[in-house]
């Protein structure tokens, strides 16, 4: 009867522009009907340039109260719902600057203590056309930024002083971010896996978002043909404290021998076979941007591995001593890379932690130590936790699964496992 040992899953875990003077502007003769006047410092003789536009026709009107808005594409301020008679009559009109911009201005809701009134308005020109009156800034919008225009129908010909102000505050869109996060590398780094490959680790350039994972990771077998749910869907998914590691298990159902989902289903790996991981870029990060670009991992599937890692199968290369070169540890098959990072360490011949830097080597088939002092000559000792494991789960203290068809060759009991060494 098959047994198996339970699996605990860890959690490794700018200056303002467009501003005008604020002075009080000369005359400016207004252009001919249809036209339109660019506002700007006061000028005594020379008239401003014209922008032709279509003559405002007699029969455009309008039922709507008056209504201000900022045309993202034309990046203008718009006055709509305007009768066709008072556009008709405006663009006849002969306005000074100082007119024009009593009737329409905006200005830059600067967090300023000057008071609104005393805010000099953004320069720019004014066109009339049969559907609004329109203020083109001189200078670009500033995107994010606040404005505060300001409609004032009194100063239309033939309108009553009493009638209200329109005031809106609008803001230019800002752009989208950019799409600046990667993923950096995605553990294990050998292209060939066994058949009971346990999980792959993600590793991203900046903290990602939670929640939607699953739905951008595909397992893809050698036609393109996505397999159906190889991987466990967790609700609290697996991420590091910085939100820039996710923990991907395959499904134990379909890993571990005489299980349901792997007998009605098959394995999500078969031995011989081969597979690609994808990861799309429409994953966002925590700041709502999509990946800069998708990931693929190509790899094949070798047999299961069943076995226990055997520390006596390591090969040890102590540095000399005097040198600061690492002691590096060499495995003969692939092992966890976060657990690598973790459960090794080296102590020194009173049991001091010695101080220094890890580095795990290619396909995770070595173990780098770099220490931060120079290494003294002396007996030292390797403390390895025994939860350490292969890609497949197996850990120095017992094999991922148990059955009677594989024995267990061996067990280890105690939670850690030290390797003597000398350094000399």
């Amino acid at each position: 009867m098959t047994r198996m040992v339970l699996l605990s899953l860890c959690l490794l875990l700018p200056g303002i522009m467009g501003c005008g003077s604020g002075k009080r502007a000369s005359r400016i003769p207004s252009p001919p009907p249809g036209g339109a006047v660019s506002v700007g410092p006061p000028q005594s003789a020379t008239r401003p340039p014209v922008v032709r536009t279509t003559r405002p026709t007699k029969t455009a009107r309008a039922s709507k109260a008056p209504e201000i808005r900022l045309n993202q594409q034309t990046l203008s301020f718009e006055v709509l719902n305007l009768k066709g008679a008072d556009l008709d009559k405006l663009a006849k009109a002969s306005l000074t600057q100082e007119q024009w911009q009593g009737l329409f201005s905006v200005y830059v809701n600067a967090k300023s203590p000057a008071p609104p009134g005393d805010r000099p308005a953004v320069l720019g020109s004014y066109q009339v056309d049969s559907k609004a009156l329109r203020f083109v800034p001189k200078y670009p919008l500033a995107a994010g930024l606040s404005y505060r225009a300001v409609f004032n129908p009194a100063k239309l010909p033939d309108h009553a002083a009493s009638e209200t102000a329109v005031v809106s505050a609008l803001a230019l869109a800002k752009a989208p971010p950019a799409a600046d996060t990667v993923i950096q590398q995605v553990y294990p780094t050998a292209d060939r896996l066994p058949e009971n490959q346990l999980k792959f680790y993600i590793h991203f350039s900046a903290a990602m978002s939670c929640g939607e994972s699953y739905r951008n990771i595909h397992l893809l077998d050698a036609a393109g043909k996505e397999v159906d749910l190889p991987f466990l869907e967790l609700a609290e998914e697996l991420w590091d404290p910085e939100g820039k590691r996710f923990t991907l298990f395959f499904d134990p159902g379909r890993i571990k021998r005489g299980l349901k989902p792997r007998e009605e289903v098959g394995p999500a790996l078969e031995e011989g076979k081969s597979y690609t991981l994808v990861i799309d870029s429409q994953w966002q990060d925590a700041q709502g941007s999509p990946l800069k670009e998708s990931f693929r991992k190509a790899f094949s599937v070798s047999a299961p591995d069943d076995r226990q890692p055997d520390v006596n199968t390591w090969k040890i290369q102590p540095a000399l001593a005097g040198s600061s070169q690492p002691l590096v540890i060499l495995f003969p098959k692939p092992m966890d890379h976060a657990l690598l990072q973790r459960t090794i360490a080296l102590l020194d011949a009173s049991g001091q932690k010695v101080a220094g830097t890890i580095a795990v080597g290619k396909e995770e088939k070595s173990w780098q130590f770099k220490p931060q002092k120079p290494w003294q000559a002396g007996k030292y000792v390797l403390s390895v936790d025994s939860t350490l494991e292969d890609l497949a789960g197996n850990s120095l203290a017992h094999p991922f699964e148990v059955d009677e068809f594989h024995p267990i060759q061996k067990q280890v009991n105690a939670e850690l496992v030290r390797i003597p060494f000398e350094i000399r």
